[in-house]
């Protein structure tokens, strides 16, 4: 009886015991290790707390008191639910603990038993492995015509009309930056928010493997070389060197990177956040798979206003090839063309593993890209190299953002991405697709769209429209205020000044006065005798001859 009393209360517990460790709290990756290590390992993990802040809550707000208000409800949201775990994790022999406000979190090295209570503990959400990523590799490429990529997008147009950038700030998340590059050094925004090393290895930028510079030249690089290479030359850049001197990044200090360009000075009452990051690395391990290990991240950058642009990967040309973070909803990625405007074979394919959406959302010039290059400590500063990749067609996004912002102060950073897919130069057989997603960045294109959202230009201001859809009749020849649907059409001249698809051979002699596409005319009215076959607008409403409905009736028109 005592044998069986045992085995009831043992049965009666065991659903208990299973509920204490909540399904999907250790990640399996953790969980391999955890199955796999020797007494007294410790195990880099990160740890996600389940209560946080909801970024839509601040959406109403203008760009600068949004960002300061999140920030400080981020940072209070943290000092009020981590305290008690960190005390734990302290009293446990936890390690090297990272705090995190971003996404209320923490960073820790702990040995098995205790990863397995924190997973016991109520406000734990996730406990994932701190993985590392590789820097991505530097592809050089035979010489190309220089800055054809530039021309491509059309960005001195853009140049011409005096928008360069000025006032605007892009971050690079990658390698670092070579500040002493000629093309480079103005364009640092300087101080100790300007520069954030993870890694604790360099106190100033720095860069010993190149891909950052590179990046970076493309987006600010001035014409230090003899030629500008940079599409945005009037922007500051701040940077993260994500990746120490070894050429890892460890996903923590990735973290760290998107927490520190939030508040770079540690203030959220100024607001010093970039207006642009540029992403070109991707989860190359990860290739059809979506990894949202930095989503929450991302997701709290779009909600202060940052744009988030990623490289779409170099893991072609295969379709189903996208990798994360690129293939985040909140991500902007971006694939590579060459000179010919042929998608890359390298550049990753959609559709995205994340939501099934169109990827890339755009291509842009990433094959033959000469930018600068390392200049070993400012010794040889004439230094420049042709790259090719995803990894330098993203930057052409960034810095085109950078340009619009400047352009158009107020719009929304989902206002500009969408100019940007809705004007892309359509490429591929089908509109949007998943090799080109909608198209080619043409940054002139998009600035006229946003310059014009509604379609309907009236280029020689006669009142008339050159599209349909805008309220009047299609002017035929928006570039001549002379021919509009309300000029009278002069005979026999060979130019169909009335837009009616004929030159008229028939009918009065037109007088001087003629339309200015207001409406006023002759001043009289139409119906009556020769008014309906004279080639005037006799009453001014825009319409002449048969097409008027008051010659219904006329015998001209029946």
């Amino acid at each position: 009886m005592k044998r069986l009393l045992i085995i009831l209360l043992f049965c009666w517990l065991l659903p208990f015991s299973s509920m204490a460790v909540q399904p999907g709290t250790i990640a399996p990756d953790v969980q391999g290790v955890l199955e796999t290590a020797a007494p007294g390992d410790e195990i880099a993990v990160i740890v996600t707390l389940t209560d946080r802040v909801n970024p839509a809550a601040f959406k109403d707000l203008n760009k600068s008191e949004r960002r300061g208000k999140l920030v400080s409800a981020l940072k209070n949201k943290a000092r009020q639910t981590q305290g008690q775990l960190i005390a734990f994790l302290q009293k446990n022999g936890a390690r090297q603990l990272k705090s995190f406000w971003i996404f209320n979190g923490l960073a820790i090295k702990a040995k098995a038993d205790v990863i397995h209570a924190l997973a016991e503990r109520s406000e734990v959400d996730s406990i994932r492995l701190d993985d590392t990523l590789k820097a991505p590799r530097v592809n050089t490429a035979a010489s190309a015509p220089p800055e054809w990529n530039l021309d491509a997008v059309r960005v001195p147009e853009l140049w011409d009309m005096g928008y360069t950038g000025i006032g605007t700030v892009i971050a690079s998340m990658d390698t670092g930056v070579d500040y002493l590059h000629p093309d480079l050094n103005i364009s640092w925004r300087g101080g100790g928010n300007s520069w954030f090393d993870p890694n604790g290895e360099h106190a100033t930028p720095y860069d010993v493997d190149g891909h950052g510079t590179q990046t970076m030249g493309i987006m600010v690089g001035s014409d230090a070389g003899g030629s500008t290479i940079g599409m945005a030359p009037g922007a500051l850049w701040i940077a993260v060197k994500i990746f120490n001197d070894a050429g890892v990044a460890p996903y923590s200090s990735i973290h760290q990177g998107y927490q520190w360009l939030l508040d770079p000075d540690n203030n959220a009452q100024t607001d010093d956040a970039p207006d642009i990051v540029n992403n070109s690395w991707g989860l190359r391990t990860g290739v059809n798979e979506c990894i949202t290990e930095f989503q929450a991240d991302i997701e709290i950058l779009k909600a202060a206003g940052i744009g988030v642009v990623f490289s779409a990967g170099n893991e072609g040309p295969n379709p189903e090839t996208s990798v994360s973070p690129a293939n985040y909803p909140q991500s902007f990625a971006t694939g590579a063309v060459d000179s010919n405007f042929n998608v890359a074979s390298l550049s990753s394919r959609g559709p995205s593993t994340c939501d099934g959406d169109i990827f890339p959302e755009l291509v842009a010039p990433g094959i033959g890209i000469r930018s600068s290059d390392l200049t070993l400590g400012g010794v040889f500063p004439d230094s420049y190299k042709t790259v090719s990749g995803t990894s330098f067609a993203a930057p052409h996004v960034s810095s085109a953002l950078a340009l619009l912002i400047s352009a158009f102060p107020d719009k929304s950073i989902a206002e500009l991405e969408q100019a940007m897919k809705d004007s892309a130069y359509d490429l591929g057989q089908y509109d949007p697709d998943n090799d080109y997603g909608y198209g080619m960045l043409d940054i002139a294109a998009a600035y006229a769209l946003l310059q014009n959202p509604t379609g309907c230009t009236d280029a020689d201001a006669d009142g008339f429209y050159a599209e349909a859809n805008c309220g009047t009749v299609v002017d035929c020849q928006d570039l001549d205020a002379t021919i509009n649907p309300a000029a009278c059409d002069i005979k026999r001249d060979g130019i169909d000044q009335n837009c009616d698809g004929v030159d008229r051979t028939r009918g009065k002699t037109c007088s001087d006065q003629t339309s200015d596409g207001g409406g006023s005319t002759t001043g009289g009215s139409e119906g009556k005798g020769n008014t309906c076959s004279d080639g005037l607008d006799n009453d001014g409403d825009g319409q002449t001859d048969c097409s008027d409905s008051d010659c219904a009736k006329n015998k001209s028109c029946r």
